[in-house]
């Protein structure tokens, strides 16, 4: 038996759910069929070290951080932007706070309340969530599904498709539809690891440094900079700054380290030519420059030997050559480039060769850094395509 439901929503993280929240807002009874056992897994994780909603940014400093995307997201963050996000939160009783860097957070910390709220105003709106339904592709134009009550039949007149990327599979993010979306000839860019800690293969000397971080540094991948923290990590650098850079390494540019960026070569230059006395070079660098020891043990690492001269050791501790061996694994990414392409999809976020269903959240061919602006463009194209699939029926049911 077919069961027969104005809309579709496959995928139930912020993106899909976002649709779902449109398009029953706007009166249609909607089905949203999630694979894993419950609904918004990532959106949890991501909750469990405080959930960043989104940054508090003008829009034009904020719609600046999806890079070569900017221009095709500007409408959809337009309608969804930072202040957009807080008000939605509110609306759904979360109490928020923005820290010293503008990033956004629910006052408790967690996912879990702001979610709870979310699904009772789906139910409300008459959506309907059901978990362990595993989108298998299409039979003709029926959506089919493996369910723990067997395959089952759905038949609907518009389709969103939110199913995420390819990192954290075992959260739902596998990227397990992308061969069903290529056999119907849609237009993919594959999937690349992005907000990704970098494998570095350490020195044993490094031991006592795994799980320090690396404060009051800069780090540059060509024309990509950032002055966030880093950790030394088992396997690498792992944090905020290293993700902020993460695209341009990833495509292939050398990544330094300024583990001095508040001092300029002249100052560092003037600390160094203090008389050292009968400190040893080591002693006399944490000394006068107060690198403190993790920023010393890398310095170490990746610059010996240390140059004697002193105008080349400042030129190293303002430039150090990061040695690293590429990327971590994209499973192990917070999030991934690639995706669905642009030329794919009308304004609408329809996919041209699928009339009716439409594409939202990490599936798109866009990416951003941490700091809020993953969770943003989420719910942003979440929206987008939710208000995009309920006009489609409405225009539908006057032809």
């Amino acid at each position: 038996m077919t069961e027969t439901w104005d809309a579709v929503v496959v995928g139930a993280g912020p993106a899909g759910l976002m649709a779902a929240e449109e398009l029953g807002r706007a009166g249609y009874r909607v089905l949203v069929a999630e694979a894993k056992p419950s609904a918004a897994r990532k959106f949890l994780m991501a909750g469990k070290s405080g959930l960043n909603l989104t940054k508090d940014d003008p829009f034009e400093q904020l719609i600046a951080r999806y890079g070569e995307a900017a221009d095709w997201l500007m409408p959809m963050i337009r309608l969804c932007d930072a202040q957009a996000v807080q008000d939605w939160a509110r609306g759904l009783g979360s109490e928020l706070f923005t820290g010293s860097t503008g990033r956004v957070f629910p006052v408790v910390m967690k996912a879990s309340p702001l979610l709870r709220a979310w699904l009772a105003r789906l139910d409300g709106f008459g959506a309907h969530v059901r978990t362990r339904w595993r989108w298998t592709g299409w039979e003709g134009s029926v959506l089919a599904f493996e369910t723990p009550d067997g395959a089952k039949r759905i038949e609907a007149r518009a389709v969103v498709l939110a199913l995420g990327g390819a990192s954290w599979a075992r959260l739902g993010s596998d990227g397990g539809w992308v061969p069903l979306l290529l056999e119907k000839a849609v237009e993919f860019a594959p999937f690349k690891p992005a907000n990704a800690g970098l494998l570095v293969d350490w020195s044993g000397f490094m031991a006592l440094q795994f799980g320090q971080p690396l404060k009051g540094i800069a780090l540059q991948a060509g024309p990509v900079s950032s002055r966030g923290e880093a950790v030394i990590s088992e396997r690498g650098l792992e944090g905020g700054g290293v993700y902020s850079v993460c695209a341009a390494v990833r495509e292939g540019e050398t990544l330094r380290m300024d583990l001095l960026p508040d001092l300029d070569m002249a100052e560092i230059v003037r600390r160094l030519s203090r008389p050292r006395g009968k400190a040893s070079h080591t002693n006399h660098l944490r000394k006068v420059l107060k690198l403190g020891a993790a920023r010393a043990a890398v310095l170490q690492e990746f610059g010996r030997p240390l140059p004697q001269d002193i105008q080349a050791l400042a030129r190293l501790i303002k430039a150090l050559p990061v040695n690293h061996a590429g990327l971590r694994p994209m499973d192990e990414a917070i999030s991934t480039a690639g995706g669905v392409c642009r030329d794919a999809l009308d304004e609408g976020l329809m996919l041209k060769q699928i009339p009716g269903t439409f594409c939202a959240g990490e599936m798109l061919d866009w990416e951003a850094p941490t700091g809020g602006y993953l969770l943003t463009a989420c719910l942003a194209t979440g929206r987008w395509a939710g208000r995009a699939a309920a006009a489609y029926l409405a225009s539908a049911a006057t032809r």
